[in-house]
C-alpha cells in the first residue's frame, strides 16, 4: 500500500529530495534502489518497505559511503542475499551490511580500506538496530534519529504510518501543526504530555535540512 510521497519519505529519513528520486525513478534501464509503487499525479507512491530501504540507504550515505557507490552495494547485498526487498531484511544486519559498504573504500591502500570497511560497516549496523523486524524477517517499525528526546517511531499500523511519538500517540504532524497555528510550546507539551525539549526538538528536525 503506498503511504508516503517522495517528499514526504525524503523528509522522514532524512534524505536530500533529488537524491532519493534518483533512487525511486533512475531512469534508464536502471533498477530503482527504493521501492515504489504506480501512482497518479502528487499521490502517494511508496510503501512503508520503501521507507525502511530508503532508511538504509541513507544510513549508508550517513556512514561515509560515497552516493556513486551505493549502487554498486546494493547490488551485491541483492544478488548475495537472493531477496527483492533485501535492503529492509534483517539479514542486511546478520550477513549483508559489509556487502554494502564494500565499495566505499576501494581507492585507498589495502590496509585503509579493511580498516574503513570494519568502520563503516559498524556505524551501518548501529543505525541498523533503529529497525524492528517483524516475524517474517522484514522492516515493520523505524525509530527515526535526529529527534534528540522525543522518541519518534514510523509503523505501517499505527497512524496511518505517520511518524508519530512513541508511547504517545501524537502524529509529529498534528504538533507541529498547532505550533504554526501560533500556540506556545507550554501548551502544546501540556496537551500531548511531552516535555518542551521534546517539542523543540520536534520543531528543529522537522527545519533542518536534509543531510
Amino acid at each position: 500500500m503506498p503511504l508516503y510521497t517522495i517528499a514526504e519519505a525524503a523528509q522522514y529519513v532524512g534524505l536530500p529530495y533529488s537524491t532519493l528520486q534518483s533512487w525511486v525513478r533512475p531512469g534508464g534501464e536502471r533498477e530503482p534502489l527504493v521501492t515504489s509503487l504506480e501512482r497518479k499525479g502528487y499521490e502517494a507512491s511508496i510503501p512503508f518497505i520503501g521507507l525502511a530501504e530508503a532508511f538504509v540507504l541513507q544510513a549508508a550515505r550517513a556512514a561515509g559511503v560515497p552516493r556513486h557507490r551505493i549502487r554498486p552495494g546494493v547490488e551485491a547485498v541483492r544478488g548475495e542475499l537472493g531477496l527483492e526487498h533485501a535492503l529492509a531484511s534483517r539479514l542486511l544486519f546478520t550477513d549483508g551490511a559489509e556487502l554494502l559498504v564494500r565499495y566505499a573504500a576501494e581507492d585507498d591502500d589495502l590496509e585503509v580500506a579493511r580498516t574503513r570497511q570494519r568502520q563503516l560497516t559498524q556505524t551501518v549496523k548501529h543505525q541498523l538496530q533503529l529497525i524492528t523486524y517483524a516475524g517474517d524477517g522484514f522492516a515493520a517499525r523505524l525509530k527515526l534519529p535526529g529527534y534528540g528526546p522525543a522518541d519518534v517511531i514510523v509503523d505501517p499500523h499505527v497512524a496511518f504510518g505517520y511518524p508519530v511519538v512513541k508511547g504517545k500517540g501524537a502524529r509529529v504532524k498534528d504538533i507541529l501543526e498547532r505550533f504554526w497555528a501560533g500556540e506556545s510550546l507550554h501548551a502544546i507539551a501540556y496537551d500531548f504530555d511531552l516535555t518542551e525539549e521534546a517539542v523543540e526538538a520536534l520543531l528543529r528536525a522537522q527545519t533542518r535540512p536534509a543531510g
